[in-house]
């Protein structure tokens, strides 16, 4: 199956996840559902809209200073045109899967190599995935003692699996990252078994570039930990985007005239609980599972209609308005 039809069999699936989501939300109080949407406050949307940039502007200073250490003039304006441009593919993939690739294949067109390309967004993955578990590891402690969430059991142990999904991808990224020799040792074997179903024809010469490409892979690998203190700036910044992200449905919350249900401590910990359940919902943008687990933890703090509202408004301010961006600056670029 090819790339587009993948592309189109993911997007007709988000569509029809979307129309399913959308009926379910708006199904038992329609008007009042709308009613809500329409008295926001445009003022508090265009800060809710602000943080969500802020989020992309932090992604993109991490790319930036990553991608730095292989090409000393890249700029930071193509750090923020390329995470701009995979939140298309981010929105539209399972898991986000999509996003990855097109990243690298995007530093290939600014002048970076594959290998050196693959190497910057493993980098970047690796210090998001830290920022992401220390956020869950802070909003877990925090309900531990704070019991905000006395009844979500079953969505409470998915948060937890959630918790140790992302864990574990951090483990096989430093493996994959900085093990060296198991990394050669595992190319090897694979190589030597693919030899002997004549897939690979001539297997020493693609152990060579196997070789190499890791022996480079890893030189640049090593650059993420020789320097300790860019290495916490990369995930202080990745705090502060996330952070950014987290904070927006207290700021939709306020646009409603609500200041008081929802304090800036528990929409951190709420949404954190929220993006870990997300991570894994293989369905793209985690659509379905994202918008339960949203109505069903800040349904501890709002109810009714007004928990609708503000959960389809930050569904399109996080989710759709990226993709719609994404497209936009895709479609730019191939004109360019």
């Amino acid at each position: 199956m090819n790339q587009k039809l993948k592309n189109k069999l993911s997007i007709l699936l988000l569509i029809i996840v979307t129309i399913a989501v959308l009926y379910f939300a708006l199904k038992d109080d329609f008007i009042d559902i709308v009613n809500e949407i329409l008295r926001v406050n445009i003022g508090w949307l265009l800060i809710a809209i602000f943080l969500l940039v802020s989020y992309w502007y932090m992604k993109s200073m991490v790319l930036y200073h990553t991608a730095r250490h292989f090409k000393k003039d890249y700029r930071i304006t193509q750090a923020f045109r390329n995470i701009l441009l995979t939140q298309f593919f981010n929105g539209i993939t399972p898991f986000a899967s999509g996003g990855q690739p097109f990243q690298v294949y995007s530093l290939k067109q600014e002048g970076i190599s594959l290998t050196d390309g693959t190497n910057i967004i493993i980098q970047d993955f690796i210090v998001y995935q830290i920022a992401l578990v220390i956020l869950g590891i802070f909003a877990i402690i925090s309900n531990h003692f704070l019991t905000i969430f006395p009844e979500v059991g079953l969505l409470k142990q998915l948060v937890t699996l959630g918790f140790l999904i992302n864990a574990l991808v951090i483990a096989i990224l430093f493996i994959v990252a900085f093990a060296k020799k198991i990394n050669l040792f595992i190319a090897k074997k694979l190589i030597y078994f693919l030899g002997k179903l004549k897939i690979i024809k001539d297997s020493e010469k693609t152990s060579q570039k196997w070789k190499e490409y890791i022996s480079r892979f890893h030189v640049g690998a090593a650059i993420l930990m020789k320097d300790k203190k860019h290495f916490i700036y990369l995930i202080f910044l990745n705090l502060v985007a996330l952070m950014s992200l987290y904070l927006i449905p207290m700021v939709i919350l306020f646009g409603l005239g609500d200041y008081t249900s929802v304090t800036g401590g528990y929409a951190l910990i709420t949404s954190a609980y929220v993006m870990l359940i997300g991570s894994f919902v293989p369905i793209p943008g985690g659509t379905g599972g994202l918008e339960y687990s949203f109505l069903t933890f800040y349904g501890n703090f709002i109810t009714g209609s007004t928990l609708k509202a503000i959960m389809l408004i930050w569904r399109f301010i996080t989710y759709y308005f990226g993709i719609i961006v994404g497209a936009i600056a895709i479609n730019i670029k191939e004109k360019r």
